[in-house]
């Protein structure tokens, strides 16, 4: 493992095989003729060093197995150390700020203890003041005069009294005087109205019973007082929203206000419930006297709006008989509830708003009947209510409430420390007068009952209490106020302490998950190792046990050809001997020739020589045979030596990862040769890529990079619905075949149709979304034989041209015509001669200069069995009688005939690949018309001038329909254990497609390995495409292997070779290294840009500079110059730089900003610090303190180190952002290199200009917080120095 890469879990010595011909010292030598005296030992050599260069490999594969097991076993133990450590640190934290907490809440708790008592005086005090002068409020309200209704009878001396114009001659004063509690003129609104009342709602949201009535005349203003109208809203309305913002000013934690409304009418006596129909299942709640209680609906009610919804309800409810309307009351009850959680106390008010009918006295005369009652009733609760107001100023002891039902209904709202206000509307025209005049009457009759005060010391005594009173209330309020500014102080140590204990929590939870997934990898890893070093074991023996199995073997062969080998060159003598022999016997025969005696020398020497030629031929059947069974042993020994090689390199390859180690560069080179030589007889591709090892030691961290991402199709919705139909097409849920190709052919049909929809824009998309569905689905259900093979021809056809659209190399393919493939019947042989010969069969052959698809020679045609009828004696006779003419007489076909030859078309075309390859470059409408012209020239009995409805054009329509639609079908029909003949082709076609682009890939690959790189942007630049080359190269195979799944109905076809990277990928490793070189230079170059330089740092960065010098052999020739510049260019610019002598203790310079005199004067120069804080999210928050000195500059004082503990803090003066207008970025990260490492940070980003932005934010928000400082934010903002401006 890189110690740059901590967590990489990549094991090391477990490099990617490289392919044969991916190796540097791969030659590729000609294959030699086989010599069998020389085979033996060589295959023999071979298999050894095979074997034992497999054995060296998984020795070293199990022991850096086994360092790399032992490194990690290490790495768990440290970071299980280091993760119980911080547990138990967080722990304690936790505990200390729980204890906090606690303490915080418990003062918390203290302080509302202390503070109810003095709220609970704080209201009774209000509501004492409030009823000082009696419980009984009158005010009284005069309407605006309309137009048309006379002269205005009402003055207004003061805020008190009101003026009544008489008119009464008779009187010496025609003016009448009332005083009230307050009056209100026409030109008061609701607002200021309100304004007076709040003291009651305030009263009401205490803890006392309110009741406000709105009494007065019809048309009087009563009704709009209390409900307003859309853009200015009355009492009901008002109250409710005063009691809400009262809620949310004094609810607090330990305390809770909830509220309930309650609706009802008043008519006639009797109590109608306006929210029994909308809330049947809310609670009730029971008001009333004790000897009369009603049971009403009481819906909560959350905020003003819920408030409003439940009024527009009742009023609903409540109908729109506007005559009713004046003659009943209608009273809204809002129920208030306090809650305590300290004290424990539930207090329980309530305040009702009161609509009374209207007062009109006059009319009971006139009325009769029903309408008089109702008035009458009205007139009797009007009045007890009065008598009621009456007896309650007047103190008496006797109340009557039971008089009529309103006094009973809020009877608790009328007496004891409950207020009353009721508001007397009036008409100030002359008409109602009388009913004006009635209607104060009965208003001062309730507030003149008021009992004296007595003499005037009485009064003054009075007065003395209220001052009092009111000096007390504000010494409680003042009291109270400064109670809840500390309560909100608590709380807002609370909530900090409960920020922290989040964050610390979150802290925790991060750690534990961390520390779970490194444990579980480890132990997942570790079993890995565990297992794979079991496995490599286990192979091991089995390798040993195979070896001696194949050398006994071998043995044992050896000893079988050397018998064969004694056996020949016996035969081999006895040959000679036999040549020998016969040589002398033709001397012989002509010494003979020369005597006398020639009948018997030839009579003896034809008989020798016979004898002789069958010996001579015996012996070299013999021989013959022999040489045969040599070469029969020799081939079977090959072979064994072939499978126990592929049996050693399949199971190597999955031993435990699925790359395998590249040969070590210490090999003999003969076992390379051998290697290569048994690879090249092995035709076999192997999985997997290639990745050459570094040269070097020093660059392990740069790994080969591979691509594993794949483009994402673009999708659509049409597309989407198609895949996942195809895919979830289950053929088990059909009950029988029939349903089965039913489903199957639909789903094809709406293939081809969404293909047609899409048009010829977007054709290509959609075919390549559901490529592989559609793929898959065809090879699912072809061994069913359910599907219409037409409808999967046609499926076929789009994407091969889809193909041909994307490949010129393709569309120049040449196809045989179509009078190729057509033939006339033979005259001697019957109809079905065609059916049982075999259809032409010639697969389409790839010319390697040209590319070009050619069609063989011996291809078949299809014998089109149709013959001239015959005409007896009789049809003659017929067709004379009908009067047609013998010589226009046309042959008919008939429709048994066309289905004959639909059907031998269909077996004829079942796997044709060159009839597949003219029909997909040929137009289906040019290939019918060429049949067509075939059949019209080669069948003259159906050529006929004359053109009628049944005439020769429709019998060639006929014909060449049946012969395109029998070979549309038979080409789409599978032929086990391979596809259907379009399915073929479309395979082939692919396969051509993809490597051409494997080549062109592979020719830009190489032009990137031999281009030169000069700087660090260039490396990357390369490294970039090289990488992108090679992700395109992955895709392209994956795609590869994915076809030959899809396009075979049995598993198991020949693997993709794939195609040598050595190159490429020698040279990406370089890159890689050369990368990392330039980094480290650029670096050191850094460092040498200063003036001086110490003699232990120079000494050190010339060391440096050789330790990348010796990494110069891990890069490639071509990569040597640009490494060698940039490390010359670092050596002279170090060697340049002057040096001095190494001191303990460096004084800083005299004109350093941040020198220890400067921080420390900085630091006493603060008058005050102002405390920020900076949320980072995953990690504790930056506390920066800032402050202003008297050169008024900015200083800040933080902690050292973020991950330090508290006590490091350090005082530094921050320079203004124009000292870093010219400054690069390394020379701001120096000066920031200086400043607290959380100032440090939160100023830097990755640009300079980007650097300069963000510093001069940052410069603004902590001058901000200065008041000293902002005047010269202001000017810096003027000058533009503050702008975001990035160049």
């Amino acid at each position: 493992m890189g110690s740059n890469n901590r967590w990489n879990w990549e094991v090391a010595g477990f490099e990617p095989r490289k392919s044969v011909e991916q190796r540097d010292d791969y030659r590729r030598v000609p294959a030699a003729p086989r010599r069998y005296s020389m085979s033996i030992s060589s295959q023999s050599d071979l298999s050894k060093q095979a074997v034992n260069s497999k054995l060296v490999r998984l020795s070293d594969k199990v022991k850096l197995a086994r360092e790399d097991y032992l490194q990690l076993r290490q790495e768990a133990m440290d970071l299980q150390e280091y993760s119980s450590a911080k547990l138990d640190r967080v722990t304690r934290y936790l505990g200390v700020l729980a204890d906090k907490t606690r303490k915080l809440d418990q003062a918390a708790l203290e302080t509302e203890a202390r503070i109810f008592p003095l709220l609970s005086e704080k209201k009774k005090l209000f509501n004492d003041l409030l009823t000082a002068k009696g419980n009984v409020k009158v005010f009284c309200r005069v309407r605006p005069l309309f137009e048309e209704e006379g002269p205005d009878i009402v003055e207004f001396p003061d805020d008190n009294t009101l003026r009544i114009n008489t008119e009464d001659e008779s009187l010496s004063n025609p003016k009448k005087d009332f005083e009230f509690d307050r009056v209100y003129g026409p030109h008061v609104g609701q607002a200021d109205l309100f304004a007076d009342i709040q003291p009651f709602v305030q009263s009401a949201f205490d803890g006392f019973n309110v009741s406000l009535f709105s009494y007065g005349q019809t048309s009087s203003g009563k009704t709009h007082t209390m409900e307003g109208s859309s853009h200015d809203r009355g009492l009901y309305a008002r109250s409710f929203e005063e009691l809400f913002d009262l809620s949310n000013s004094d609810a607090t934690s330990t305390s809770r206000y909830s509220f309930s409304v309650s609706v009802f009418e008043l008519y006639n006596e009797q109590i109608t419930d306006l929210l029994l129909e909308s809330g049947s299942n809310q609670p009730k709640v029971y008001i009333g006297s004790l000897d009369y209680v009603v049971e009403l609906v009481q819906e909560k009610v959350e905020n003003p709006l819920e408030f409003n919804r439940i009024l527009k309800t009742a009023f609903l409810n409540r109908g729109t008989d506007t005559l009713k309307f004046k003659v009943s009351h209608l009273i809204v009850i809002i129920h208030i509830y306090y809650t305590n959680l300290i004290t424990g106390d539930n207090v329980y008010s309530k305040l009702s708003l009161v609509d009374l009918a209207g007062s009109e006295s006059s009319r009971v005369e006139d009325e009769t009947g029903e309408r008089a009652t109702e008035l009458l009733h009205v007139l009797k609760s009007l009045s007890a209510l009065g008598d009621v107001l009456a007896s309650l100023t007047s103190k008496k002891d006797d109340i009557p409430y039971e008089n009529s039902v309103l006094t009973k209904v809020l009877a608790d709202s009328l007496g004891g420390s409950s207020i009353t206000l009721m508001i007397v509307n009036i008409c100030p025209n002359v008409p109602s007068m009388s009913e004006t005049l009635s209607s104060l009457n009965f208003s001062s009759r309730a507030r003149n009952a008021t009992l004296s005060l007595g003499s005037r010391d009485t009064i003054k005594k009075w007065k003395d209490i209220a001052n009092d009173a009111r000096k007390e209330l504000l010494e409680k309020e003042k009291e109270a106020s400064e109670l809840k500014l500390e309560s909100m102080g608590l709380k807002q140590d609370l909530k900090l302490a409960n920020d922290q204990c989040v964050l610390l929590f979150n802290e925790v939870q991060k750690a534990w998950k961390v520390s779970f997934t490194l444990q579980s990898d480890l132990k997942t890893d570790n079993i890995m190792l565990a297992d794979k070093f079991k496995i490599e074991k286990d192979q091991n023996l089995q390798l040993r046990d195979q070896i001696t199995h194949f050398l006994q073997v071998e043995q044992d062969q050896k000893l079988q050809i050397e018998e064969k080998e004694s056996a020949i060159q016996i035969l081999q003598a006895k040959l000679k001997t036999v040549e020998s022999q016969l040589n002398e016997a033709l001397l012989i025969h002509e010494t003979r020739t020369t005597n006398g005696s020639v009948s018997q020398a030839e009579e003896n020497s034809s008989n020798k020589a016979t004898g002789d030629d069958m010996d001579s031929a015996a012996v070299t059947k013999r021989l013959e045979d022999e040489l045969k069974k040599r070469d029969a042993l020799i081939e079977r020994l090959h072979e064994e030596n072939e499978k126990l090689f592929e049996r050693l390199t399949e199971k190597a390859s999955l031993a435990g990862t699925p790359q395998v180690s590249s040969p070590s560069p210490k090999a003999p080179l003969s076992q390379f040769r051998d290697l290569q030589r048994n690879e090249n007889t092995n035709a076999k591709g192997r999985p997997g890529d290639g990745v050459p090892p570094l040269a070097s030691e020093k660059t392990q961290r740069a790994i080969a990079l591979v691509k594993t991402g794949t483009d994402i199709v673009k999708t659509t919705p049409a597309g989407e619905y198609l895949t996942s139909a195809l895919n979830d097409f289950d053929p088990e849920q059909y009950d029988s075949l029939a349903a089965i190709s039913d489903g199957a052919n639909k789903l094809l049909m709406l293939v081809l149709a969404a293909v047609i929809k899409a048009g010829a824009s977007r054709e290509h998309e959609i075919l390549a979304e559901i490529r592989d569905a559609v793929f898959a689905f065809i090879r699912k259900m072809e061994p069913r034989r359910v599907m219409d093979t037409m409808l999967v021809s046609r499926v076929r056809i789009l994407y091969i041209r889809s193909l041909l659209a994307r490949s010129p190399e393709l569309q120049s393919i040449k196809v045989s015509p179509v009078e190729r493939f057509l033939e006339k019947p033979n005259n001697g042989r019957s109809r079905s001669s065609s059916r049982g010969s075999s259809p032409g069969r010639s697969p389409v052959r790839y010319d390697s200069s040209s590319r070009n698809m050619l069609v063989g020679d011996q291809i078949q045609g299809f014998k089109v069995n149709i013959k001239p009828e015959k005409k007896s004696k009789l049809s003659s006779v017929v067709l004379k009688i009908r009067g047609i003419d013998q010589e226009t007489w046309r042959q008919h076909i008939t429709g048994g005939k066309l289905r004959e030859i639909t059907e031998e078309a269909k077996i004829y075309s079942i796997g044709n690949k060159a009839l597949a390859a003219l029909f997909v470059h040929t137009p289906a409408g040019e290939l019918q018309r060429q049949i067509r012209n075939w059949l019209a020239e080669n069948f003259d009995f159906l050529s006929i001038a004359d053109d009628t409805a049944a005439g020769t054009t429709g019998q060639l329509e006929l014909l060449s329909t049946a012969i395109m639609d029998g070979w549309m079908a038979g080409l789409g029909a599978a032929q086990p254990p391979t596809t259907d003949a379009l399915g073929q082709l479309l395979s082939e076609y692919a396969r051509c497609l993809y490597t051409s682009q494997l080549q062109h890939l592979k020719d830009i690959a190489g032009t990137l390995a031999t281009e030169a790189a000069e700087d660090s942007a260039q490396v990357a630049k390369l490294r970039s495409a090289l990488e992108s080359v090679d992700h395109k190269r992955r895709k392209i195979l994956q795609q590869m292997k994915n076809d030959a799944e899809m396009l075979n109905l049995e598993s198991g076809a020949a693997p993709i070779r794939n195609p040598s990277t050595a190159a490429e990928d020698a040279r990406l490793a370089s890159l890689i290294s050369l990368d990392s070189i330039l980094k480290q230079v650029k670096d050191i170059m850094r460092q040498a840009s200063v003036n001086t330089l110490s003699k232990s740092k120079k000494r050190s960065m010339l060391v440096s500079l050789d330790e990348l010098s010796e990494q110069m052999p891990s890069l490639l020739d071509i990569d040597h110059p640009c490494a060698q510049s940039h490390i010359s260019e670092a050596r002279d610019a170090v060697e340049s730089t002057a040096e001095e002598e190494d001191k303990l203790l460096e004084a800083p310079p005299p004109g350093t900003k941040f020198s220890a005199d400067a921080t420390h004067g900085s630091e006493t120069d603060v008058a005050q610090w102002n405390v920020l804080q900076f949320n980072t999210g995953s990690t504790s928050p930056f506390i920066i303190k800032c402050g202003a000195n008297s050169k008024s500059e900015l200083v800040v004082k933080a902690d050292a180190r973020v991950q330090e503990p508290k006590g490091g803090e350090i005082v530094r003066v921050v320079p203004r952002p124009t000292a870093l207008e010219h400054m690069s970025l390394d020379e701001m990260k120096d000066v920031f290199a200086q400043l607290p490492e959380a100032l440090s940070l939160l100023a830097l980003a990755r640009t300079g200009d980007g650097t300069r932005a963000r510093y001069s934010r940052l410069y603004r928000t902590l001058a901000m917080k200065v008041p000293a400082l902002r005047d010269l934010v202001g000017e810096l903002e003027k000058g533009g120095v503050l702008k975001d401006i990035k160049a």
